[in-house]
This record gives C-alpha cells, structure tokens and sequence, in this order.
C-alpha cells in the first residue's frame, strides 16, 4: 500500500507541475478579427488603432504580449486623461480575451490531453494516495504526529503549499491573463455544460468542484465508522457538483442567468446588483423563481433552519466554502487560533463585513428603485471596493491561501457576512447545543485543538457547559476526537439550553452565586 502511494504522491506532483508549466507554453499572434470579436462595438475602432502595431506579430510568450498590450493600452488612455477626455477612456478590460484568443501552440491544439496531464494526473495521483489511508486500522481518529508534520504543521511544505495557493488566487484575481493557457485547456467540458467557451471562473469552479470530491474521499477515509461525518461530507460533495457547478452551467446552456440556488445573501453578495435583478427579470418563470427563491432563503429560510439544527445545516453541510474548509482544508484545523485575543478580532470584523454588506445592499437597491437619481452610479464604485476587499482579497486569498498558516476556516470566521447572520441566530434564537458531561472529561484538549473555529471547547467540557457559541459550525469534529464521549451535539428544547454550571465534582455539579 505504500508503494501505491508513493506512486499516487508522484503522479500528483508531475500533474501539478504540468499545470505550474502550461502559462508558459506557446506563442501569441494578435489578428484584427480576434480584436473585432472580443471588444464591444463601441470600442471596436479605437481599439483596432491601439493595438494595430501588435497585429501579426508573433510573441514568444505571454509575458511578452501582456507587456505589448498594457503599454499600448495604457499610452492611449493616459493621452486622454491628460486631455480630461474622460468619456473617451476605455475602461473596459480587454486583455484576458484578447490574451486568449491571440494564443496558439500545443495547448490550444490538444486541450484534453493537457487537461489529462495536468488537472487528470492530479486527481488520479490523489486518489491513489488516499484509497489506502487507514487501511486495516480501527475506526476512530489518527492524529499522530500532527504537530510534527510539515505539511499540516506551519512547515516547509506547509509554507510551500500555502504560498502556491496565494500566488494562484491572486493570479486568479487581478491577473487572469497570465492563466489564459489554462483556461483554453478547459475549454471542452465548458462547452460540452454551458455551450459557451471556458473563463478564468469555469476553471477555478472546476479545480474547487473536483478538490472537494478528492479530499472528500479523504474524508471517509479518516472518519470510517462516524456516521456523522460521512453524511456531512457526501451532502457538501453533492451540493458543491450539482448545485454550485453543474446547474449554473446547465442554465446558461438554455440562455438563463448563471446562478448557485445554494448561495444567499449576504455571503452572495451580488444578489441585488442591477445586471442580477435585471437578468433574473427578464428571465421568465425560472427568473423570477431565482429571485423570489433568493429572498426566501434570507428572510425564512436562515431563520426557520438555524432555529431548528443551528447554523450548521448551511456552513458544514450546504456552503461552497465551508465544503473546502472541510474538505481540502481539514489537514489544517488545527492551526485555528483559540486564544482571548483572536476572538475578540473575530467579533468586531465579522460583524463589521456584514454591516459593510447591508450598508451596501440598502445603498444599492434604494439607488435601483430611484433609477440612479441618488447616487447616480456612485455604487458601482462601492460594489467594486467590496469584491476587490471582501470577495477577493478575503474570501478568495486570505480565505483559502491561508489555510497551512492560520487554519482552515479564516474566512468563516474572521469574515463571511452570512456565517455571522447565521450565528446571531443561533446564539440567541435556536435548539441546536453541544453539550457536554464535565465529569467525564479528562482534560485531554482534543476537543479545543481541532476546533476549526477556535473554540476553546475544553473550557467549556471542564465545567459541563453547553456550547452555545455564534462561531460554532456544528462539524462535530470535537465530540468524533473526544476519547470519553463527553461532547453530543443536540438538537433539544430551548429551555436548559443555556447552562451556568461552574464547578463539577465528579458527575454531580453544584451553582456558585455571588450575593
């Protein structure tokens, strides 16, 4: 079984190389029809002239077409800002298309065969290293030498993998034309789904869809024989490659709006943008079932549901980022911060990027109703201020980047707008506990250490508290560790389900009141 894994381990890290390599690949040679498709009617001539001396051309890398571009580009509309020629400026960013449309060379010639060599080895290579994980040993957690290790324990591989993870969101990010080889080698499964060729997002929702269906596996294998944690991951799998992947494909291929009828508000929250409103309006039936589906989910839905099983039927089962917090991220939970102070941090900027989000989405929606007569576009720049700081920056790179230093749940807990709407709820207005027998507890520290919200569920086991806490997810991962069976998450009557029960001596507990 080892030398299968050896072999798996190999097969992964030549897929991963390949794909590291495929940007590099080929060369680029700009045509005036690439020029004419790709840019909007009332740009199509300026930006002919602009780019007319890069036209047949032939560039040995995409480093060196980009650096064409942006200097021509960026010669043109600086010209024009001097002049304050401000509605002649082109702001619109043309370079991905134009970048991959303008590349040739064997990625473009074989885009399934370097889909197979890189995405395609990585996956089989994971899977054979996963399959014989636990092999022929007892059901139960294996956490030995967990903070010797130097992938899952802020060393060297761990430094190595979370700073390729960085570099690839910010890539992803502000720069996707560098990724433009990658996304023609997923050009056919997005045909062959939406009709449509692939963009830089077709890509990372298939990179994220296939690596929570990989380590999902993963999942089964060290939590065989907890039936708990079996079904939490089949129901992340299955809502991460039907609903957050295939469905949206599938609308756009009959001409309907790109939409997760998983994902709510605020944590989607572009949901009343205008061009969202606009394409669900003039969708039809399915468009305004989108739109009323959405509004029910925030107003009925999160409340009803978190009041029955707490806010984890959403974070643990349901959500897109929760599915890779504990999917691709579990190696890392351990890495969670459970002391005072990151608490304290939590608090204040979880609740402070929700009331970003309703800020922004009352601005933005009085502003719709008003037809623009308010603000004018003004929201556009703070909807922008918002992907750039909160969708990108912290969800995406912070989010995921971060999970070899700081844990896997950073962004759930520090920043997820919906993750603290649900937790208000369920601090003050559910049935959903963990509760705990402190006289059974032997003070191990499992429970606290993997808390991937940075709970300090030891505190609370010592003393036979219930845990009640806005962070809390409901994994289950502290009572699956607890060697004695002291932790049950329970979805029980209100009343009793905040305890205060200080001092336990043995099974029995006694109230100290303060006079």
């Amino acid at each position: 079984m080892k030398f299968l894994q050896n072999i798996g381990l190999i097969l992964f890290i030549l897929g991963l190389l390949v794909f590291t390599a495929l940007p590099f690949l080929g060369t680029y040679q700009l045509e005036p029809s690439m020029v004419e498709e790709h840019t909007k009617e009332m740009h199509q001539e300026a930006m002919q002239e602009i780019l007319e001396p890069m036209v047949g051309k032939t560039y040995s890398s995409n480093f060196s077409f980009i650096k064409a571009y942006n200097q021509h580009f960026n010669t043109y509309n600086e010209a024009l800002k001097e002049e304050q020629a401000w509605d002649q400026v082109i702001w619109d960013d043309y370079l991905f298309p134009l970048t991959k449309a303008a590349s040739s060379g064997p990625v473009a010639e074989a885009p399934n065969l370097f889909m197979a060599l890189s995405i395609g080895l990585a996956v089989l290579g994971g899977l054979l290293y996963i399959f014989p994980l636990y092999r022929n040993v007892p059901a139960g957690i294996k956490h030995d030498g967990i903070y010797f290790s130097a992938m899952k324990a802020r060393g060297w591989l761990g430094i190595i993998t979370g700073t390729y993870l960085i570099g690839f969101y910010v890539i992803l990010y502000w720069y996707p034309e560098y990724l433009a080889n990658l996304v023609i080698m997923v050009d056919p499964p997005s045909y062959l789904l939406s009709g449509n060729p692939a963009s830089q997002w077709f890509l990372y929702g298939l990179i994220y869809t296939l690596a929570i269906l990989v380590m999902g596996i993963r999942m089964f294998r060290k939590y065989k024989g907890n039936n708990y944690q079996t079904i939490r991951t089949v129901s992340v799998m299955f809502f991460q490659l039907s609903f957050a992947f295939l469905i949206p494909e599938i609308l756009v291929l009959f001409n309907m709006p790109w939409h997760d009828f998983k994902n709510i508000w605020p944590l989607d929250y572009s949901f009343f943008y205008e061009y969202r409103i606009d394409g669900m309006l003039s969708s039809g039936a399915l468009g305004m079932f989108m739109l009323v589906w959405g509004i029910i989910l925030i107003v009925i839905g999160v409340p009803i549901f978190t009041y029955f099983y707490g806010k984890r039927w959403y974070c643990s089962w349901v959500c897109g980022c929760g599915g890779l917090a504990e999917t691709l991220g579990d190696p890392y939970r351990q890495l969670s911060d459970k002391s005072l102070k990151s608490w304290k941090i939590e608090r204040y900027l979880v609740h402070g990027v929700l009331v970003f989000a309703v800020l922004m989405t009352v601005v933005t929606i009085t502003n719709y109703f008003m037809e623009f007569s308010l603000l004018g576009q003004a929201t556009d720049q703070l909807h922008a201020f918002y992907g750039f700081a909160i969708g990108s920056a912290f969800a995406g790179v912070i989010g995921t980047g971060f999970y070899p230093f700081m844990g896997n749940r950073v962004w759930c807990r520090f920043g997820c707008p919906l993750a603290a709407y649900l937790g208000m709820v369920q601090r003050f207005k559910s049935r959903f506990r963990i509760t705990t027998n402190g006289g059974q507890c032997i003070s191990c520290g499992n429970c606290s250490t993997y808390c991937e919200m940075g709970i300090d569920v030891r505190w609370y086991a010592q003393r036979g508290q219930n845990i009640v806490r806005s962070s809390c997810v409901g994994c289950g991962v502290c009572s699956a560790v607890c060697p004695r069976g002291v932790l049950k998450l329970e979805n029980g009557s209100e009343e009793g389900r905040i305890n205060d029960m200080p001092i336990i001596i043995g099974n029995e507990s006694i109230n100290v009141k303060s006079s």
